[in-house]
């Protein structure tokens, strides 16, 4: 069936059956974290129960995307009885089916504990959702992924067809603009700014590029995003290349998110049998198409110019700008660029209009940010806020704070790009300029936290080690640059650095931030450079071998259980059943067992 008018998509809306018309609806997580956790097994699993017992008409079992609880997975939302399970395994399938399907037993060993001990029956009544606002995530883990109709009874394409039919190009860039979105891969552009500039220059050809490419270790926000909702992806790019008169649009994503290619796949092939992708779409002259292009998982890639000389099947190295691919990108010709996340917040703005997503946020950051919040808290997962929310707000609110009440240290935000952020800025509102003003960038939107056990200065070594083993190698302040900072860290942390390693630390990592061509050299120092800044003192305690590299054992604390001894794998610790064990730290490997195994919290860190 073709769809021509916007008569005829809200027919097709209509005609679609909802959720409430089934007696009961589950929506099951087959995310990429469930998934690692037997969701699909389980899934289908119950499935073949529903269909053994001939319930699906009544029972209505969704495979949807992330329910961004991902800490908690498998999850499942039951309604209408407003019920989450949370941890749910294979063996748990049967008392689903028997006594909440068929009973209406609600099963309270998989309720999710809050941390005073409550059992929380509904994600509604969790902290973790209660602050959180969806745009980008405003259909994932609601819709079945894979089933066109699905995204149609939400207003799906619906922006699309308001577009072709009601609005010109320039209007639909005037939107854009009068929104304040900017971009949500990392540099903040306005990105009704970069459609005007590429649909400003004349070309007989031009091009629209998603950039799936999320690499940040600890990153999946556009990732699940695909996996979740993958029509609003392509009803967004057709609606920036109506904007800016292009006529095909490519999706750069990495070859290794086969799970996220599956439903994206299926969703292209359905847009095009409708009508709503290829030629003459809603009737009228114009034509669009988007093709997938796979990258072999460099970071680099991330930046626009590095993707798109990979898209021509060259090494993914960037080029000088200008020219900028708004004037001569892809295969010479104009092309914008924009990543997931930026782009699925479009078609919610041309529903609703600009006014009302600029209703959200601050004055020169506006809408949602999506962060992967992960590290030393609570309640990890996808966390989606309106810009201006404060850092604090996050990770005591949201996250739940430490799950151990330890103390927080910091927050690296922006992945290998970023920084880290110490308690004292956690009320600062996460903006794009307010994150600028203390030294720390969005990032794409990866949320670490840390506790009072963790190493700066091996955190540090860790994302430069990340980002030195990415460079491209094309210029020199990043190819050599950065491995001269990481042997510096490893000297350091093997202890056989000097005092004077750290000026040259701060030296090479200035020279770098300034004199690299792309942006990944250009930050690649900023988590060195960050935690020199707030905790000098651990940099010191390596460069002036000050620090203790080993386990030890306070003896006030200690009563003597055996329990350490008894674990250690270099057989390390002696002492007698209730006497103070002692630790011989020159044979300490320093692997953590004895520290799990105390019962007493007697032994030392490093």
């Amino acid at each position: 069936m073709k769809t021509n008018s916007l008569d005829s998509l809200k027919t097709w809306a209509k005609s679609v059956r909802s959720d409430s018309e089934f007696r009961i609806t589950i929506l099951a997580c087959a995310g990429t974290s469930c998934l690692s956790s037997e969701s699909d097994l389980i899934i289908e699993m119950l499935q073949a129960k529903i269909d053994e017992h001939n319930l699906n008409g009544e029972v209505n079992l969704k495979k949807v995307g992330c329910l961004r609880f991902c800490g908690e997975g498998p999850i499942m939302f039951i309604e209408p009885d407003n019920i989450t399970y949370v941890r749910v395994a294979i063996k748990d399938v049967d008392d689903i089916f028997t006594k909440h399907i068929l009973e209406g037993t609600t099963i309270t060993r998989l309720l999710y504990t809050s941390k005073k001990n409550e059992l929380i029956e509904s994600y509604e009544n969790m902290n973790f959702f209660k602050k959180q606002f969806r745009i980008a995530l405003r259909n994932v883990g609601d819709i079945d992924p894979r089933n066109i109709d699905e995204y149609v009874a939400q207003d799906g394409y619906k922006a699309l067809g308001m577009s072709l039919l009601e609005k010109t190009p320039d209007e639909v860039i005037k939107i854009v603009k009068e929104s304040g979105l900017r971009g949500r891969g990392g540099g903040g552009f306005p990105t009704g700014l970069k459609w005007a500039y590429t649909a400003a220059v004349k070309s007989d050809e031009k091009y629209v590029i998603c950039n799936a490419d999320e690499g940040d270790p600890g990153a999946f926000m556009d990732r699940s995003i695909i996996e979740g909702d993958p029509h609003s992806l392509i009803e967004a790019m057709t609606i920036a290349g109506y904007a800016i008169g292009a006529n095909q649009g490519y999706i750069y994503i990495r070859a290794e998110y086969a799970i996220s290619l599956e439903p994206l796949n299926i969703a292209l092939n359905q847009a095009k049998e409708h009508g709503l992708l290829g030629e003459n779409i809603f009737g009228t002259d114009f034509s669009f198409d988007i093709g997938i292009k796979l990258g072999a998982g460099a970071f680099v890639c991330g930046e626009e110019t590095a993707l798109i000389r990979s898209m021509e099947g060259h090494r993914g190295e960037p080029d000088k700008k200008p020219p900028y691919p708004s004037e001569s990108g892809f295969r010479g010709k104009p092309t914008s660029v924009n990543n997931v996340e930026t782009f699925v917040n479009v078609p919610a703005i041309i529903l609703n209009g600009a006014e009302w997503f600029a209703s959200f946020g601050t004055e020169r950051s506006k809408g949602t940010k999506v962060f992967a919040l992960a590290g030393n808290v609570k309640n990890i997962g996808l966390v989606e806020v309106p810009m201006g929310t404060t850092l604090r707000e996050i990770i005591f609110d949201i996250g739940g704070g430490h799950p151990e009440n330890k103390t927080i240290k910091a927050v690296q935000i922006g992945g290998p790009s970023g920084g880290v952020i110490t308690e004292e800025y956690f009320d600062t509102p996460i903006d794009y300029d307010s994150l600028t003003a203390i030294g720390a960038m969005m990032g794409s939107g990866g949320l670490i936290v840390m506790d009072e056990d963790s190493d700066m200065v091996e955190i540090a070594k860790f994302y430069l080690d990340f980002t030195q083993d990415e460079s491209c190698g094309k210029c020199t302040p990043c190819r050599i640059g950065t491995k001269r900072m990481f042997e510096i860290l490893e000297r350091l942390t093997n202890m056989e650095g000097e005092p004077a390693d750290l000026e040259r630390l701060e030296t090479l990592g200035y020279n770098i931030k300034n004199t690299s061509l792309c942006g990944l050299g250009q930050t690649a120092p900023n988590p060195v450079l960050s935690t020199m800044k707030f905790f000098k003192e651990e940099y010191e305690a390596y460069a002036y071998r000050t620090k203790r590299t080993s386990y030890a054992i306070e003896g006030k604390k200690c009563i003597g259980c055996t329990k350490c001894a008894r674990v250690c794998p270099v057989n390390c610790i002696t002492g007698k059943v209730r006497e103070i064990h002692t630790i011989d730290e020159s044979a300490c490997i320093a692997c953590g067992a004895c520290y799990d195994a105390c019962p007493t919290q007697a032994i030392l860190k490093p």
